[in-house]
């Protein structure tokens, strides 16, 4: 054998060789959530606030077992939106048609769609203001004169007054209702922040799971079963993750008992 021919299979040997050794290496690296740096890899999850409260003691709860980071950042899509296009592992939703909008017109190309999961439910809810000092005691209360409601129309919340009032089949009463709404926000942190404010709404139709992150800052009152309705918490791996197999460990710990105990807690309804 000529002694180009000898190096050429010495060459391919080892790196057969390198490769063979780097492998153990990449499979510890993806099992302890490092990079090849050593540094711990970090999983970024992004979406609506709703889930939030959920989504970071969940987060606070799989790093302390897996040894594994996870950033939760939330808040209108467009405050977010640029980065999570280039950094996001994972995309969290506060209803079908808002995981539909992500992939369709806010997020183009970034989420897998093979990957969308359904996680939790949450029931619509009413909020009143501590003590109940209106006597509210259902959707028909809304509609009296004077009553000032607040309500969302945007975000996990499109049209969810109206579904509520509108499953009961009454015009006059979706009609009266509607006249009383003060205030139209566009998403569940301005509508906050406007009950934090001004005292004068009587009360806030939304999601119960708001009133268990402001226990102080309103009562809950439930709707009737037969006008109840409910968006769901979805959530999805991104097309650019780095990071596929750590962000699908974490999706399973949020469906593992452990993960349902925390959005259970914070008044999401278990499957």
């Amino acid at each position: 054998m000529k002694r180009k021919e000898v190096i050429f299979v010495i060459s391919i040997m080892v790196s057969t060789c390198i490769a063979i050794l780097l492998q153990p290496s990449v499979r510890a690296q993806e099992a302890t959530g490092t990079d090849n740096t050593g540094v711990a890899a970090v999983v970024r999850a992004y979406g609506p606030s709703g889930p939030v409260p959920a989504m970071q003691e969940a987060a606070k709860a799989f790093e302390k077992k897996r040894g594994i980071p996870v950033e939760i950042r939330a808040g209108a899509t467009t405050i977010w939106k640029d980065r999570a296009m280039s950094d996001a592992d994972l995309i969290f939703s506060g209803s079908q048609c808002m995981m539909t909008d992500f992939v369709q017109k806010q997020l183009p190309g970034l989420i897998d769609t093979s990957t969308i999961l359904t996680l939790y439910l949450r029931p619509s809810a009413i909020l009143v203001r501590p003590g109940n000092p209106k006597g509210i005691k259902g959707i028909k209360d809304l509609a009296k004169p004077g009553m000032r409601v607040l309500v969302v129309q945007g975000a996990g919340q499109v049209g969810m007054w109206e579904d509520v009032v509108g499953r009961t089949g009454n015009v006059k009463l979706l009609e009266s209702v509607r006249r009383n709404i003060g205030f139209f926000a566009s998403n569940s942190n301005e509508a906050k922040n406007l009950w934090a404010s001004d005292p004068t709404y009587d009360v806030w139709l939304v999601w119960t799971i708001w009133q268990k992150e402001n226990p102080d800052a309103a009562d809950l009152i439930e709707i009737e079963p037969e006008h109840t309705i409910y968006r769901s918490c979805g959530i999805a791996v991104t097309n650019r993750s780095e990071r596929k197999a750590l962000g699908k460990e974490f999706v399973d710990f949020l469906q593992s008992p452990a993960g349902q105990t925390i959005f259970v807690k914070w008044g999401w309804l278990a499957p």
